[in-house]
C-alpha cells in the first residue's frame, strides 16, 4: 500500500486513545462484548474507554495492547506499531482469526504470568531480606 494511504491511518493528531481502543479492536475481529470479557471488565467500562470517558489502569492497558496485537504506545500516543493498514493482511479466513485470537490470550495470559513472578520474586527477596535482619 502506499504511503500516500497509510499516513492518515490513525493519525496520532487527529484521533484520541478511545478511537484507537476502538479501531484496533474492529481491526482484531473482536466485538467490545468480547474485548471486555478478554479483558475481565465491564462491557460499561470499555465503552467509557473507547467513549473517551475514562482510562484504564496500567495493567489492563498492558493486557489491551497485547490482546489487539498493537505496541502500549501506540494506544497511548498513536505512534509505534499499530493495527494493520485495511486491505494490507488482505481476508484471513474464520479459522486464520481464531487461531490469531487464541495467540493474543496466550500472549496477554504469559505477560500476566510474567508480571505475577515478577511480584513473587520481589516478595521473596523482601522477606529473606528481613529474615537476615538487614
Amino acid at each position: 500500500m502506499d504511503t500516500e494511504k497509510t499516513e492518515g491511518w490513525f493519525d496520532p493528531e487527529a484521533t484520541t486513545f478511545g478511537d484507537r481502543v476502538a479501531g484496533a479492536r474492529e481491526q482484531a475481529g473482536m466485538t467490545q462484548s468480547q474485548l471486555a470479557k478478554r479483558l475481565g471488565v465491564k462491557l460499561k467500562t470499555l465503552k467509557g474507554w473507547e467513549e473517551d470517558l475514562s482510562e484504564p489502569r496500567a495493567n489492563k492497558l498492558s493486557m489491551m495492547a497485547g490482546l489487539l496485537n498493537v505496541s502500549l504506545l501506540w494506544l497511548l500516543s498513536g505512534e509505534g506499531d499499530g493495527p494493520d493498514v485495511p486491505g494490507e493482511e488482505g481476508e484471513l479466513s474464520r479459522d486464520v482469526m481464531d487461531m490469531l485470537t487464541e495467540i493474543r490470550d496466550v500472549k496477554t495470559q504469559l505477560a500476566q504470568a510474567a508480571d505475577r513472578l515478577g511480584l513473587l520474586e520481589k516478595n521473596l527477596r523482601m522477606t529473606l531480606k528481613d529474615e537476615a535482619g538487614e
